[in-house]
């Protein structure tokens, strides 16, 4: 008994596809065409020489093209499994939504931060009245977004231990 994909008692298959058979019909056409313009000797059985040529060569130039770019696509999806295949068995990590929520916040929090360190070095060289309200506010929104930063890094875990009084 033999596996399904096996080809050792079917032989060798000659297969006939649908490109293949449409370029022998065009190169038909091509022959046909040339050998009643040869017998005719009719300017217009040259033209139609002239067009079936040209349906010919644009139906060769784009099977051959469309092989050749089919070709290149799987042979590059073929080196994208074999680079994506060690990384999925060395344990690669997953990052959940969880994680990238996360990430997201923090990044917000900094351009916060980097948003208030600007504003305080704009009322520091403006030196306005204003100026001392502005820098204590831009202080505490960066003390408030460092603290809920931190919140968001270190994730409460509870204390375990005895209480001695």
């Amino acid at each position: 008994m033999e596996p399904l994909g096996s080809n050792a008692t079917q032989g060798k298959k000659v297969t006939l596809n649908a490109s293949t058979l449409a370029m022998s019909v065009m190169v038909i056409i091509l022959l046909v065409a040339v050998i009643f313009a040869a017998n005719s000797n009719a300017i217009v059985g040259w033209f139609v020489v002239a067009i079936s040529a040209g349906w010919l060569l644009l139906a060769a130039f784009m099977m051959f093209g469309l092989k050749r770019g089919a070709d290149k696509i799987n042979s590059s999806l073929r080196e994208a499994a074999a680079a994506a295949t060690p990384r999925a068995e060395s344990g690669s990590v997953v990052v959940d939504e969880a994680t990238s929520q996360r990430d997201m916040k923090l990044d917000h929090s900094f351009k916060i931060v980097q948003v208030q360190a600007r504003v305080i070095s704009e009322q520091r060289a403006a030196a306005t009245p204003e100026s001392e309200g502005m820098i204590d506010r831009a202080l505490e929104t960066i003390q408030m977004t460092a603290a809920n930063a931190r919140d968001m890094i270190t994730p409460a875990k509870p204390i375990d231990g005895e209480i001695i009084d």
